[in-house]
């Protein structure tokens, strides 16, 4: 039996087959899952060294977060592994999708912050770093969408036939006759006027009476 290739020579094999714009797309996701072990809060009265990651707090917002960076990441793996599926709108579609979703829940925590421990909490560098990731997502979601859209159908002209086509070949058992094709009507001559001969005898008339 053929023994599997293990899993960081199935990323690289993968990594080779993606697209340029699928290796943007992955580059963003593993940012955006990265980025979650960054700080993303601060707790108020704290050292500032003290701060929290995504997972320190976690709750919806951050759960959508981990959630969208794994799967797109495993929608790339498995389209580099010929995987086929059908995905409505497409797979740039859903990943541009899924960034803007990403940006929009981040900004809304940039305003609805959580609490840690009963504590009013700010937000750390971290979370503009999974903002500018989430961004980049949808931007390569948008180039996979363009770069998969069908091209207009060419229209071709109708070309015209500068020969005549032969005719047909007669049915077995009937004789075969050539169709001539049909004369032109020939125009009418006028007959020729008979040239004066030089042996054509001619009577000279007699001069005029002179008044007497």
């Amino acid at each position: 039996m053929s023994e599997q290739p293990s899993v960081l020579v199935r990323l690289g094999r993968a990594w080779r087959t993606l697209t340029p714009d699928g290796r943007l797309a992955a580059t963003a996701s593993g940012a955006l899952f990265l980025s979650m072990f960054l700080p993303w809060y601060g707790v108020q009265g704290r050292a500032l060294s003290d701060s929290v990651s995504a997972f320190g707090a976690f709750s919806f917002v951050e759960a959508a977060v981990l959630l969208v960076a794994l799967a797109v990441l495993a929608l790339l793996f498995a389209r580099s592994e010929h995987a086929t599926f059908h995905l409505p709108g497409g797979d740039g579609t859903v990943v541009m999708a899924a960034g803007i979703w990403v940006a929009v829940l981040l900004v809304w925590r940039l305003f609805d912050k959580p609490h840690v421990s009963t504590a009013l909490v700010g937000v750390e560098w971290g979370i503009f770093f999974a903002l500018a990731a989430a961004g980049l997502l949808a931007y390569a979601g948008s180039r996979m969408r363009r770069s998969r859209r069908p091209l207009a159908p060419l229209r071709v002209r109708p070309r015209i036939p500068t020969e005549v086509p032969p005719p047909p070949a007669p049915a077995p058992g009937t004789t075969h006759t050539q169709v001539l094709p049909p004369e032109r009507p020939r125009a009418r001559r006028r007959p020729a006027r008979p040239a004066a001969s030089e042996d054509q005898l001619t009577i000279p008339l007699p001069p005029p009476d002179e008044p007497g």
